[in-house]
Order: structure tokens, then sequence, then C-alpha cells
């Protein structure tokens, strides 16, 4: 293998793959990525079993090959480089020498044929998808995965393929993010995977503009976004039913102004604590106090106008489940469905989106 290839992407490339890396492998190659030059471009491959991802940029190939490295050397190495392009080649002895400007390197590698083989997806089933509407239903569901990993189920999104759109849902028991967008699937029937955190955590960061595809494989999930692929396995078993769980619409709203009520929930977050979560609501006539008492610590106030005529109100919510989603709405005003302190709170934009957090008791 020999090629010349911009040392700013090829960092680039280099960082995102390393992402993928664990540094708990028993296996050395797990820590290697790998390097496939092919006619006028360069591969980047990493995989800890789970999950793998392949970038692909542009270079001069002289003599196409292949080899790995060390993930975190490598990507090291290319951090302290000029800004210039790069001079790669493979010599004998599995010696992968670096050149940039003055500066050269020589570094052990381990040959192509010990790194695992990816598997094969271009003949499974797929879908199209825009990478903006994927990205942002990631964006509005991933953060209520859970993170117990002795409920491994929930560890992760749900993907529900119907014929005519695509359902993310996720939840760690305590909320659930629900978001669905129509588009043109050609399933004949609709099909449920659970793609993990990790898998989702990469995607969510590797996501921009233009079209990709998605491969449901009998255990695994393919997301080929163009220069990028990313192969994961899926999480096995059923996923909770997650429509039970989703309330009824209830007519009367409690309307705020999205910037203003998250800032208030932040400010009375500060004095939550391990032993005292629950910020408390009280909700009357076109009124909101959001308030928070803790006697260790602290306590604060808040009024603000907001748009309700229902009953009196007073329910105590974890701030944290609150800003996670108001954070990511674009919408400047949104109703929040409050029934009573035992019920769940919702919050449903149009058609698409629904996110249900059940209330904590206060004090």
């Amino acid at each position: 293998m020999k090629i010349r290839v911009s040392r700013k992407d090829l960092l680039e490339t280099a960082q995102v793959v390393q992402g993928v890396v664990s540094t708990k492998n028993a296996l050395p190659i797990l820590s290697n990525m790998l390097l496939e030059a092919k006619k006028d471009k360069i591969s980047l491959m990493a995989t800890d079993l789970d999950i793998a991802i392949i970038v692909t940029i542009p270079c001069e190939v002289s003599q196409e090959g292949a080899t790995t490295v060390s993930a975190k050397r490598f990507t090291d190495i290319l951090k302290e480089l000029p800004e210039d392009d790069v001079a790669l080649a493979v010599k004998k002895n599995n010696i992968v020498t670096i050149d940039c400007q003055n500066a050269h390197f020589k570094v052990n590698s381990l040959p192509r044929e010990e790194f695992p083989k990816l598997p094969s997806y271009k003949d499974h089933e797929s879908i199209d998808i825009k990478q903006e509407t994927l990205k942002e239903m990631l964006i509005m569901t991933a953060f209520a995965v859970s993170h117990d990993e002795t409920r491994y189920i929930l560890n992760g999104v749900l993907f529900e393929i119907k014929p005519q759109s695509l359902v993310l849902v996720a939840t760690d028991g305590r909320r659930l993010a629900y978001c669905e967008k129509k588009i043109e699937t050609r399933m004949l029937k609709a099909r449920k995977i659970i793609v993990p955190t990790k898998a989702i955590t990469e995607l969510s960061k590797t996501l921009g503009e233009g079209d990709s595809k998605i491969y449901f494989g009998e255990n695994q999930a393919t997301f080929d976004l163009g220069n990028t692929v990313i192969i994961s396995r899926l999480i096995e078993g059923e996923y909770p039913r997650y429509e039970q769980v989703i309330p009824r619409e209830h007519k009367e709203k409690l309307l705020v102004k999205k910037d203003l009520f998250l800032s208030a929930t932040r400010r009375a977050g500060l004095l939550t604590n391990q032993d005292s979560q629950a910020i408390k609501l009280d909700v009357f006539k076109n009124r909101l106090v959001i308030s928070k008492n803790a006697p260790d610590v602290g306590e604060t106030r808040e009024e603000m106008e907001v748009e309700y005529q229902g009953d009196t109100l007073s329910m105590g919510f974890n701030p944290a489940y609150l800003i996670d989603v108001l954070k990511n709405i674009r919408e400047e005003n949104v109703g929040i469905e409050l029934t009573a302190p035992d019920k769940p709170g919702v919050i449903r934009l149009k058609d698409d989106y629904i996110y249900v957090v059940l209330p904590m008791q206060i004090g």
C-alpha cells in the first residue's frame, strides 16, 4: 500500500473511527483500525465486534493494499503532524511509514488477515431516509434511553418500520419519547429492531445532510450514509408495548413559553440533590409557580404567566426529565397535559411526537 492524502481529512476520519475502538478488548487486533486503499480512495475501519464503522475519503493511491495500525497511536501521530499532505506506505514485516514534511515515523502493524471480517449487508432489505430526518428523530428520543444494564432491553432505541412511516421509541421506565415520520418504506409488514446505545451515539455524531439507507439483517442493522457506514448488532428480545403507556390526548393543556419554562426549570433544578430530586409545579388559572424547597440546601420560587383554564394542580417532576425534552423542542410555545398529581405529564407536538414523563412525590 502506498498513498498520499490530506492530513486534515485523514485526522478527522481517524478520530471518527477511533470512537468505536474499545479500550477493554482482550484481542490486540481490536485496538487497531484497518486501512484499505483502493483506486482513488482509502477506507478506515474499526470494530469492537458489536459495532463497526467504515469511513472512506479520497486520496492518491500509488499502490493498492491494506494493513492495520494502533488506532490511538495512529490518531495521536496525525494530531502532531504539520498541516500538509501525508504519505503512507506499508513496508516489509508490517512496518507502516508515515511521512509529512520533515516528520518521519515507522510504526509496527498487524496484517489485515487478523482483522475481523465485516458482515455483508447489500442484499438485505432496506429503507431510504434523509439524514436530517433521522438525526432529528434521534435527538428527540435517544436521551430517554435507559442506562441501567439490568434492563438491557431498554438500553437502545426501538426502530419500528411500518409500510408508510418510521417510528423511534426510547424509554427508561420513568419517561418515554416517541417520534414518527412519514416515509415510503416499501415494507409489506411492520418490523421492529432495537439498536443499542453505542451505535446510536456514533450514528448521531455522524449524521449530516443527504440521503441514507438502513439495511436490516437477521441480528444486525447497517446505516449507509454514503462515505460512512455503521454496522451494529441488535439487542435481542421483545421491546415493551409502549402504546399502552401513552395516555389518550387530554383537551385541557397548560400552554407555556418554552424558553421561559426551560430556564425556570433549570434554576429550580439547581437546588435538587440525591435525596430530594423533584421540583414542584403549582398550576393555577393562567399562572404557573415553579418551586423547590430542600431543607438542607435552600429554596427557590418563580412565577410565570401561562394559558390554562383547568383545575388547580400541584405536581412534582424530576427537572432533568423536563430539561431533556424542552431543550430540543423548536416550537416557541409548548402544550403540557397535566391531569392529576399521580398521572404522567404529556407533551405532544403536531401528530408525530409524544413525550410521557411520570411525576414524583413532593417532599
